[in-house]
């Protein structure tokens, strides 16, 4: 019985082992080749295209969060619809209503949310 995964297994070991050559390899071209030419520039803290200036435990606008959550929501429909359209013969007419149900509710809901948060007006 288990020597129908040793095919798998092998996969696996030298998928491993070849990712592991490439980040090595990578690391050690990196390092003999690349340019050392620090500078206040390149050392100085970089986030969000802007200069750090504040505390850094300072707030963050809630749209940010808001735009991940209606991306969250486009790709767990995604992430549903394709099994669902793999399998739709299969299933009839009972699985196409339930996705319609489905989808249905994720974006109602989740628009609402977001409409209602704010997140679909921009300045």
């Amino acid at each position: 019985m288990l020597q129908n995964y040793v095919p798998i297994l092998l996969f696996l070991i030298c998928g491993f082992l070849f990712g592991c050559v490439l980040v090595g390899t990578g690391f050690i071209a990196s390092t003999l080749l690349g340019n050392r030419r620090p500078d206040s520039e390149k050392q100085s803290p970089y986030e969000c295209g802007f200069e750090p200036f504040e505390d850094t435990r300072m707030k963050f606008d809630v749209r940010y969060y808001l735009v991940a959550i209606i991306f969250i929501m486009f790709d767990l429909e995604t992430a549903f619809l394709f099994p669902w359209a793999v399998s739709l013969r299969n299933i009839g007419v009972f699985g196409f209503i339930s996705m319609l149900i489905f989808l249905v509710i994720v974006m109602v809901v989740g628009f609402a949310y977001e409409w209602k948060k704010g997140a679909l007006e921009w300045e």
